[in-house]
């Protein structure tokens, strides 16, 4: 029996049936036409969502070892290519068909002057998926937010930060990370935050001008804040760039300890929030309310301590 309340649910044959089923006297049932722009997002999710339902059921059916069950996983995936392939029309579409061996790239770096390749045996990368987005909720049985960020600091090409105030007990927990990631050609450090109740630490600014390829903008307004966010995006040229989005501003507690709330979500599976966030910053990076601040400008400095005093 359906449950009543508002739906967004493609009506297959299942549910037409059982829409079938109930009387036009008794229930109120809407629908509109699947709009022919949103069809894509639409449908290529439905499939998704069904190719990951068949999946399950070759796997949990099978009889087979775990080698055997995942080839088989594949030869379903590649089938269903190899169909769409046909209906579409376009043969190229069968140069997506997975490799019998299974496997997932993971990193890919030059040797040739490459302090990642030289200095590291294995490739840093967050513990939680580049592809998959995740809630982080401050609880002990999840991977801490501060050692999370420090690994996606540490393997992306540029980062915007969002954040409402700096504070040094933040800061000098990723401060290595960050110095080691603006010291590289052609990465790319820009972070947004306010003066606002004098929460920022003058020090932590101080700390941040003094790195390389980084930018700050301030907004000095002392009476209200109009940016309350707390945003962290880590932009990578791979198309993995992953934004964590939540409650923590740059402080001890909220990246540690703070049972603070926290959205990971990823260029893969939330593309359009992805470049949502990305326009958003760059908006509030050109309107005028955000000031940059030099590190070695006198003027910069005093206006600085007297907003935050």
């Amino acid at each position: 029996m359906l449950k009543e309340g508002v739906y967004e649910q493609l009506i297959n044959r299942e549910l037409k049936q059982k829409l079938k089923q109930l009387s036009l006297d008794k229930y109120l049932i809407e629908k509109e036409e699947l709009d022919v722009e949103e069809a894509k997002t639409i449908l290529s999710d439905y499939i998704s969502s069904i190719v990951k339902k068949a999946l399950r059921f070759i796997r949990e059916n099978s009889k087979q070892n775990d080698k055997e069950a995942l080839l088989s996983q594949i030869e379903a995936c590649n089938e269903l290519i190899r169909i769409l392939a046909n209906i579409a029309r376009e043969r190229n579409i069968e140069e997506f068909k997975i490799e019998e061996e299974g496997e997932v790239l993971t990193a890919l770096y030059s040797k040739i002057n490459s302090i990642k390749a030289v200095k590291e045996s294995k490739a840093v990368r967050p513990i939680t998926p580049l592809s998959q987005s995740s809630l982080f909720t401050g609880s002990a049985q999840e991977p801490n937010m501060m050692s999370e960020l420090k690994k996606e600091i540490l393997c992306c090409d540029s980062i915007d930060m969002l954040v409402s105030f700096v504070k040094w007990s933040g800061l000098r927990c990723i401060i290595e990370e960050l110095r080691e990631f603006t010291e590289q050609e052609g990465h790319r450090l820009r972070i947004i935050t306010t003066s606002y109740m004098g929460a920022t630490d003058y020090k932590a600014i101080e700390e941040l001008s003094k790195l390389k390829n980084t930018e700050i903008k301030i907004s000095y307004d002392t009476e209200r804040t109009r940016l309350h966010a707390k945003a962290y995006l880590f932009k990578r040229e791979t198309g993995f760039t992953t934004a964590y989005i939540g409650s923590s501003n740059l402080s001890s507690v909220a990246i540690t300890s703070g049972l603070e709330w926290n959205l990971k979500v990823t260029e893969k599976d939330s593309f359009d929030i992805i470049k949502k966030f990305e326009a958003t910053f760059e908006s509030y990076w050109n309107d005028g309310e955000f000031i940059a601040f030099n590190g070695e400008a006198q003027e910069d400095k005093e206006r600085l301590k007297t907003s935050l005093n």
